[in-house]
């Protein structure tokens, strides 16, 4: 429906009472002193104090008249204060009528860059459109407004500086994420965690095919969402590290914007798909993992380890693609990490707050024990955080290994935020493989989030009655526990720092327009400096019962000393026999095995010269 019939109709039936008000506010001064584990960091890194914003907000709806922020006015107080955090974890929700709502015009706009002179500057497009809600084609402005165009003006702003303006209400960790943000929210508008837009209708100012300007005018748009409003309310989703205005952005364009193939019914489908890719005249993996959003982590896990075992993907190399993943469940994301890596991966760790709330939610829930003693020791030690525990363990992270033994590299981007931090982080920290950003940085969001519901089922009986009911199904989210990383990098967070890609790739219009031909031609290009080992175990029956092992190392410029030196062989967790190679290859080995075995676990590492470790297989039953 158009926007001014969806504000006509919510008009009276977004006001709320002075005691509704004062509920919020009080509870969000609770949950943010006493819970929220950024409030130390955000306070020294952006000069703020949000909690005084709040005092003074519930002091004047206190002495101020009936009507004081009374509707959209609360609203709106209540989404800035929240968004001085510059954390998209912590958050004030709107209330009915909003939630299941979100306003948009029916195209998309990307940008890329081009070179001109020793700088590159900036261009802004139309990618993509739906045409059903575009008027017919009566005159040449609209004739030519089409997907291509270059855009120019929003509502007489050049456009940068429109996506700037926008960006400072979103609560982007970093300048990279705020503009990110300000473009992907800037056509779309999810209306639980942001008003709806001040102006009716937009009018675009873009550049024709022929080089002269033309403008249209369209109506802000709202869709009510057919499926549930996206919530962290359930126990299941508690441990969730999630991005929830992009997720909710996501859902809308994938029902008007994606294409026809994209709504195949498959499992999983919402969250990664694989295919080859010919990228330079060679054969590449490419795995698109859109969201780690799941009921169940260990299913999107099994899924993964299924596809990249049964896909059989090209020994030269995959590129893993996380641009825009909002986040999802850490424990998927942490353990997918294992399937690329010979190594053994170390779990990112996560600290809670030291407070009385926080201790109490700890002590009384089993899975929050490890905490428990750290935070009742700062009444002593007067530490701001606990010690750092996985939330995902070591013996989780590691229980399938390495499946791919190719080269591996990830993409990322500044709204890359979460879960996918994590991610990215891990890949790092674990030295997977190289990073290539399309950003300077991800989103930067480090920490798990819960709902008020989820604080409200874990804290104590005594404590329950100070964390009251919010009024008509308004919520709040909050960081609970920070992410800290590991490897090199050990104790920094990952909140406002982020992941620095190791190479970054400036979006091109081909990019654009043609499928990402020159960021994944890119990929393409440093995978191909990388050696390519190759590592099979067969176990093998009958009188010669054992283990028939092939190892093989490609090397890139002759890099004489990645080649594999030798293979250790580990049965039923001991030492069983070491082989060396002969010009970096191991060809049918056999190992055999007492028939009196009844099972038969194996661990077979493939060492360089250095005496690096470079490609593992391995089976636990």
């Amino acid at each position: 429906m158009p926007l001014a019939k969806f504000l006509s109709s919510v008009r009276n039936r977004s006001n709320l009472s002075r005691r509704e008000r004062l509920r919020i506010v009080d509870q969000s001064i609770l949950l943010l002193e006493m819970n929220y584990v950024h409030l130390p960091l955000k306070r020294a890194m952006h000069a703020i104090d949000p909690i005084q914003r709040l005092k003074l907000l519930k002091f004047r709806i206190e002495t101020g008249g009936k009507e004081l922020y009374n509707g959209m006015q609360f609203h709106q107080r209540m989404l800035e204060i929240f968004a001085s955090l510059r954390d998209l974890h912590t958050l004030y929700l709107l209330p009915a009528p909003f939630k299941s709502h979100t306003a948009f015009l029916p195209f998309l706009i990307e940008q890329y860059f081009e070179k001109q002179g020793n700088r590159l500057a900036d261009r802004f497009l139309i990618t993509r459109m739906v045409d059903e809600f575009i008027p017919a084609h009566t005159t040449t402005e609209w004739a030519e407004f089409k997907p291509g165009v270059e855009v120019l003006y929003w509502n007489g702003i050049p456009i940068r500086r429109a996506i700037e303006i926008n960006g400072e209400s979103q609560a982007g960790s970093n300048p990279e994420a705020r503009f990110a943000r300000g473009l992907d929210n800037l056509t779309i508008r999810p209306l639980e965690i942001s008003l709806p837009p001040d102006e009716k209708w937009v009018e675009i100012t873009y550049r024709s095919t022929n080089g002269k300007p033309l403008s249209v005018k369209l109506e802000w748009l709202v869709y009510d969402a057919d499926e549930k409003p996206l919530s962290i309310q359930t126990t299941k989703k508690r441990r969730a590290a999630i991005d929830i205005k992009k997720t909710r952005i996501n859902q809308l364009k994938k029902k008007f914007f994606s294409s026809p193939e994209v709504h195949v019914r498959r499992r999983f489908a919402d969250n990664f798909y694989v295919e080859i890719r010919k990228v330079g005249g060679r054969e590449l993996g490419y795995l698109r993992l859109f969201s780690f959003d799941v009921e169940e982590s260990d299913d999107l896990v099994n899924e993964i380890k299924r596809v990249i075992t049964e896909q059989a993907f090209p020994a030269q190399g995959l590129i893993i693609d996380v641009r825009g993943n909002g986040g999802g469940k850490i424990r998927a994301g942490e353990r997918i990490l294992q399937f690329f890596t010979p190594r053994r991966i170390k779990p990112e760790l996560f600290e809670f707050l030291n407070s009385a709330s926080n201790l109490e939610i700890c002590q009384s829930d089993p899975r929050y024990h490890p905490w428990a003693a750290s935070i009742a020791e700062a009444v002593v030690t007067g530490a701001t955080y606990s010690l750092g525990f996985p939330v995902t363990s070591e013996e989780d992270c590691n229980d399938t290994g390495q499946l791919y033994h190719g080269p591996v590299i990830l993409i990322t981007d500044a709204l890359s935020y979460s879960t996918t931090d994590m991610f990215a982080a891990g890949f790092q920290d674990n030295e997977v493989g190289e990073v290539l950003g399309t950003s300077d940085n991800t989103g930067a969001g480090g920490a798990n989030v819960w709902s008020y519901e989820d604080l409200r089922e874990s804290v104590g009986k005594a404590s329950k009655s100070r964390f009251k009911p919010l009024p008509r199904k308004a919520d709040l989210a909050i960081a609970m526990r920070r992410s800290i990383r590991v490897g090199q990098r050990e104790g920094r967070p990952l909140e406002e720092l982020g992941i620095a890609p190791d190479y970054r790739h400036y979006m091109t219009k081909r990019d654009l327009m043609e499928n990402n031909l020159d960021l994944l031609t890119r990929a393409a290009q440093l995978l191909a400096h990388k050696p390519i080992y190759s590592l099979s175990v067969e176990l093998t029956y009958g009188k010669n019962r054992g283990l028939r092992i092939s190892a093989s190392s490609k090397l890139p410029r002759r890099e004489i000393k990645s080649r594999i030196s030798h293979v250790d062989v580990f049965v039923n967790g001991r030492p069983h026999s070491t082989f060396t190679a002969r010009n970096g290859a191991i060809r049918g080995a056999n190992v055999l095995l007492d028939k009196s075995m009844t099972r038969v676990d194996w661990l077979v590492q493939a060492f360089d010269q250095n005496n690096r470790l470079v490609a593992a297989s391995r089976r636990h039953r």
